[in-house]
């Protein structure tokens, strides 16, 4: 492994990483302690060594970026099934690997069902799903899962690695990036890979006032996290061509330092991103009034309430229902969106939207260079009239 250093110095070849190393990557060589591509960069060596004379380090251009290449997409998996997020890194990275000559792969980690589950995701158009199957995986544990995810690093050697942005993957992403000494880009917005193979990714930085273009052109993994709903899901392929391995899973891997003393299902309820019409309220809405006329619209159309976040923090809204960096980012077939100014923050979350409404009585409103319809009004005046058309043409 090339990220592991030892301090010849310090070291007494006292043999004490070599037997607490779980994957028996370190043996006695004959200038000292060597290491094999059984390595995972648990970090157990480094722990356990008395001496300290043991670190990971990975230097800034030492990295040779020829002998990491493709895409490797970590799948999530949610109550029995893929989680939704997955198909859209595929389409992300299905666009981006034509350009550098790169395959799109998978690794899918889990309980009884995971290969399965893995059969599905062929046919959008993946060269190869690399599956961590065994009973021990039953349940996230972070620590089992990273190292899981981790072997399939070590093994393929990707040039970049997709994580859905959800609370599963925020969890396991930056260990694995601390594990290859390498960057993180959370909650991107935009992907794309430059013709050097050092990939490009977009967020909203310094509170949403900027959109920072971040390069990690030193160090290979690159890790970048992407939010559900933000990106298109992949096209499914006529011919899938794709293949399914099963990799190897030993004990030492699903042993957790994680006890589950009890767990239990919670009952899913359909969540602000998955609402195909929406009726975003923000501050141009002043009182309790203008949030009824807004609840009684969005009532009319059979549609969710949300809210921006200057709603949430005043006590108005449900943070739940709040669309924003701070809060959810949503792709409904149509969003209305009521006295909200436009600001970075909220427009990068929302306009993705096949149709967008913005009333506000500002004509100068941001929000109005993101809408596809633009009301310049009061909104005490309009959402009423919108309400009772919508009403009328209803009963009609």
């Amino acid at each position: 492994m090339d990220f592991i250093r030892f301090n010849a110095a310090r070291c007494d070849l006292c043999g004490n990483c070599i037997s607490k190393c779980p994957f028996q990557a370190l043996s006695m060589g004959q200038h000292g302690i060597e290491v094999n591509d059984a390595c995972r960069m648990c970090g157990m060596c480094v722990r356990n060594c008395p001496h300290k004379a043991i670190s990971f380090e990975q230097k800034a251009g030492a990295v040779d970026k020829s002998k990491w290449s493709h895409f490797l997409i970590y799948v999530e998996q949610e109550r029995g099934d893929i989680h939704p997020v997955a198909y859209e890194l595929i389409g992300e990275a299905r666009k981006m690997a034509p350009k550098v000559g790169y395959k799109v792969n998978c690794v899918i980690v889990g309980g009884e069902g995971t290969a399965k589950n893995a059969e599905k995701l062929l046919e959008y158009g993946v060269d190869e799903v690399f599956v961590y199957e065994h009973p021990g995986f039953e349940g996230f544990k972070a620590d089992c899962y990273t190292d899981a995810v981790a072997d399939c690093i070590a093994h393929t050697k990707p040039s970049s690695v997709l994580i859905g942005a959800t609370s599963l993957g925020r969890s396991m992403a930056p260990r694995l990036a601390t594990r290859y000494h390498t960057g993180l880009t959370a909650d991107c917005t935009t992907l794309d890979i430059e013709g050097n193979t050092d990939m490009i990714q977009i967020r909203p930085a310094f509170g949403g006032n900027i959109m920072a273009q971040i390069r990690i052109s030193m160090s290979r993994p690159q890790f970048a996290t992407v939010r559900y709903r933000v990106m298109d899901k992949a096209p499914k392929v006529v011919n899938p061509s794709g293949k399914i391995t099963l990799c190897e899973v030993n004990e030492k891997m699903v042993l957790s330092g994680i006890e589950v003393i009890s767990s239990a299902v919670i009952e899913k309820k359909k969540t602000i991103e998955e609402a195909e019409i929406i009726v975003a309220v923000g501050r141009g809405v002043h009182n309790e009034e203008g949030l009824e006329l807004c609840r009684r619209l969005a009532d009319a159309l059979g549609a969710t309430l949300a809210f921006s976040r200057p709603m949430v923090e005043a006590g108005i809204g449900d943070q739940l229902y709040q669309i924003g960096l701070s809060g959810h980012t949503v792709r409904p077939k149509l969003i209305i969106t009521c006295g909200i100014s436009g600001a970075i923050q909220f427009t990068s979350c929302m306009n993705g939207a096949d149709t967008i409404v913005a009333i506000n009585n500002d004509p100068n409103a941001q929000i109005f260079g993101t809408a596809s319809y633009c009301i310049v009004d009061d909104l005490y005046e309009i959402v009423p009239r919108l309400t009772t058309m919508i009403q009328n043409r209803k009963e009609d």
